[in-house]
């Protein structure tokens, strides 16, 4: 009986971790504090929105950069767990 209540008190851990876990009240945070193509820190006045994201770069001429094949910086921003912040235009209200 005891290995019964054990098991059951472990169950319904998992089950309120992954459901906090899931909830949007616990989303992640903008956390880009990197240039995507120059690895440098950002500069927050240099910036470009692609596909309702902002993405912030170290200089100018970085942005013709990502503009020229920003699937692949997108890809590297989630493969790195890079939160990105909402462009303007795209946030719900």
């Amino acid at each position: 009986m005891k290995h019964f209540r054990n098991t059951l008190l472990i169950s319904a851990m998992i089950l309120a971790f992954a459901f906090v876990s899931a909830s949007p009240v616990f989303a992640a945070e903008p956390n880009q504090v990197n240039c995507p193509v120059m690895g440098a820190p950002i500069n927050k006045a240099v910036y470009t929105d692609y596909e309702g994201k902002r993405i912030y770069f170290c200089c100018p001429a970085c942005i013709g950069a990502f503009e020229k094949s920003p699937e692949k910086f997108m890809e590297k921003f989630e493969k790195e767990g890079i939160v990105l912040e909402d462009a303007p235009a795209a946030k719900k209200e």
